[in-house]
């Protein structure tokens, strides 16, 4: 009853509503339901926070900060490893390898398991940010309402960038940077067909924003306007934040490696909730995605930032300032990761934000202290910016975003500096972001550059020819010959009885010998064979397959699956298949 009911539904709309139409409609949905989705994500989490830490003293510590992340990474652990039973973490770099490897198809269950994950992670006191899951949250809700109408692939990877756009809108209310975001980090070339879409999604996400929680911008704040004499100040704080950018993306990839060396799931819970609690414990604005923080520092409050702290007593001095939020600078990395390591689910966005705005305050008052007079409110918006383009690579979404957050679009001339000053610094010693860094080092990572994405999404199995003759090594030259005669190709793998690729023989290897039958009981194939210039493996990424083609100069190669005979796989075919799938991607 529900398939009949079902191909109906697919045949009516076949017929009534014509693709590019129902694409515009899709993401319009698309953009309601992570609106929702990022609402419910951030309702939940302020009502956790608000129910533990109601009735907090602010003018001393409070051991319930050494408990409660604890508990939180606790039940989000459990319910990650029993419920979902399924990895739902680094959400962004999940996108990226669904994308580039998985044909855009996000399981159906990523609909729903990161908000319930984050929210109760977060709300508990883990040191992450939501942004990360509601983006995964949104393209899985995408990705899955284009495969329940069939749509293809491209249709797919359009509505998962939908899916992100909206969810990147609906949490901070920013459809520009929405958009860009998804242009930035997530897509490979969009033209102008695929933009529309992509304006609706983020558009729709953020007017349901606005009306179920108000029209006020995240962070308000009175900053300075713009003055030509502060440049050379703008662009010392956009080396430092490249530099910040650089000790948070190599910090975060090491201490990721190191938790995932426990491979116990209680050892990494231990170790995890016990950096994670201490660290809180002793610098509370740890707690949580950090947001009252930055708003804090937005308003010149820096006295905010010692609420339940050992250290509330020093709030008044300025160079215990410094040194407290240096600390939360420096261990801000090592709670995110602890979080995440120990069974929690969050982002690395919030975090981004958190260190950018405390490295901005934090060299306006160096800055200040050295005789430059510099507005520390501008710099702690700009080093928001400056972060999120160094960590992220992305100057655009760095820009774009903080403007939106705050309002601050007088503004857009130090964003900008900062952001590409950022950007230019990190990018000469690392040529990835965090995001894309795992799949990078894979191979997998699809890439803004056309060529190599398009390649990424070739699969060296997809391209495999088997229709070459097979000649074993004991045959004599004779036995070939024949071969020769009944073949149309001029390659001939040697392979044993069990399979094993031993060599190959080519047609231009005999040629000078093949018109003379005297020798065809005289040598066997084992002696006329030869090694091939590179062999590849089945389960090497297209990019891999075609650096081995230029360095070898060869037309055809080899394909072994461990030691065993598989095929061969040749240019001309993958010229073909690449052919085929640009014409698929750039075709409106």
């Amino acid at each position: 009853m529900i398939s009949n009911w079902y191909t109906k539904l697919l045949n009516w709309r076949e017929k009534k509503i014509p693709t590019q139409r129902f694409v515009i409609l899709l993401s319009f949905f698309v953009g309601i339901f992570t609106a929702l989705s990022a609402c419910l994500l951030k309702a939940g989490i302020h009502g956790i926070q608000t129910l533990l830490t109601i009735n907090f003293n602010i003018d001393s510590e409070n051991f319930l900060y050494l408990l409660y992340p604890i508990i939180g990474i606790l039940l989000s652990g459990l319910f990650v490893k029993y419920i979902v039973k399924d990895d739902i973490s680094h959400g962004v770099t999940r996108i990226l390898y669904a994308i580039s490897q998985r044909k855009s198809i996000l399981k159906s269950h990523n609909m729903w398991t990161s908000v319930v994950a984050s929210s109760v992670t977060i709300g508990f006191g883990g040191s992450v940010g939501a942004e990360a899951p509601v983006v995964l949250t949104g393209s899985a809700i995408g990705s899955n309402l284009g495969r329940f109408f069939k749509m293809d692939q491209k249709t797919l990877m359009l509505m998962v960038g939908c899916g992100a756009a909206g969810a990147i809108s609906g949490i901070f209310k920013a459809p520009i940077a929405g958009v860009v975001f998804t242009i930035e980090v997530l897509m490979l070339d969009m033209t102008f067909t695929s933009i529309v879409p992509l304006l609706i999604s983020s558009v729709t996400a953020t007017a349901v924003s606005y009306f179920l929680m108000g029209d006020a911008v995240m962070f308000s704040m009175q900053g300075e306007a713009f003055e030509l004499n502060r440049i050379p100040g703008y662009l010392i704080l956009g080396v430092i934040c490249g530099f910040a950018s650089l000790y948070f993306t190599r910090g975060m990839n090491w201490l990721e490696d190191f938790f995932r060396k426990i491979t116990s799931f209680w050892g990494k819970l231990v170790v995890g909730g016990l950096i994670l609690s201490a660290l809180i414990f002793l610098l509370p604005p740890l707690y949580g995605e950090g947001y009252d923080s930055i708003s804090a520092l937005l308003n010149i409050n820096t006295n905010g930032l010692f609420d339940n702290s050992l250290f509330y007593n020093f709030k008044d001095n300025q160079y215990w300032v410094l040194f407290y939020m240096s600390l939360i600078v420096i261990f801000k990395i090592f709670a995110s990761a602890a979080t995440n390591a120990a069974g929690g689910c969050g982002g690395i966005f919030a975090p981004t934000l958190f260190v950018g705005c405390f490295v901005g305050f934090i060299s306006a008052i160096v800055l200040q202290l050295i005789g430059i007079q510099v507005p520390a409110q501008n710099f702690a918006l700009a080093g928001m910016a400056g972060l999120m383009s160094g960590v992220m690579h992305a100057p655009l979404t760095g820009i774009f975003l903080i403007a939106e957050l705050t309002g601050g679009y007088s503004l857009f001339m130090p964003l900008m500096i900062v952001s590409v000053v950022s950007y230019c610094t990190i990018i000469l010693f690392e040529p990835h972001s965090l995001y894309a860094m795992r799949l990078a080092k894979k191979g997998e990572l699809i890439t803004h550059h056309k060529d190599k994405a398009v390649l990424s999404l070739l699969k060296t199995e997809n391209v495999i020819e088997t229709d070459l003759q097979v000649v074993r090594p004991e045959a004599m030259f004779g036995d070939l010959i024949k071969l020769i005669s009944k073949s149309k190709r001029n390659i001939f793998p040697v392979v044993d009885e069990s399979g094993v690729f031993l060599g190959v023989v080519t047609l231009e290897e005999i040629r000078n010998i093949m018109f003379r039958p005297e020798l065809y009981n005289r040598f066997n194939v084992q002696k006329l064979m030869v090694s091939p210039p590179a062999t590849v493996s089945i389960d090497e990424s297209m990019d891999e397959v075609m650096k081995k083609f230029e360095q070898t100069h060869a037309w055809n190669l080899p394909v072994i699956d461990g030691d065993k005979y598989v095929g061969y796989v040749s240019k001309s075919k993958i010229f073909s298949a690449y052919r085929n799938l640009l014409v698929e991607f750039s075709d409106e």
